[in-house]
């Protein structure tokens, strides 16, 4: 079993409210969870409306398959105008672990 996660902390454009910020952080995460079948949510800086952290898992028996989906998610979210993607933390689990 390999566990892949990947953590993107983001700065958000022309946010002025939480309200906001959740209209820009939802769709990305839903298109991360519908396009990739990853778990995926919102896990840090709830409170400011101009940063985000998004958090992703990803569960595979095949440790190459682990490796390309969080590549095609980190050049998704990478790819959205509406952030800057500030870093990225990925963490690879494998058997010997």
């Amino acid at each position: 079993m390999y566990v892949g996660t990947l953590s993107f902390d983001l700065l958000l454009g022309d946010v002025r409210s939480l309200k906001e910020k959740r209209s820009v952080v939802r769709p990305i995460v839903a298109e991360l969870q519908r396009k990739y079948a990853v778990s995926a949510a919102e896990v840090d800086h709830m409170d400011l409306h101009r940063r985000a952290v998004i958090g992703l898992a990803l569960v595979s028996g095949d440790a190459g398959h682990v490796s390309e989906v969080l590549d095609q998610c980190e050049r998704l979210v990478a790819a959205r105008p509406e952030v800057e993607l500030l870093s990225v933390r990925r963490r690879f689990h494998g058997e010997d672990d």
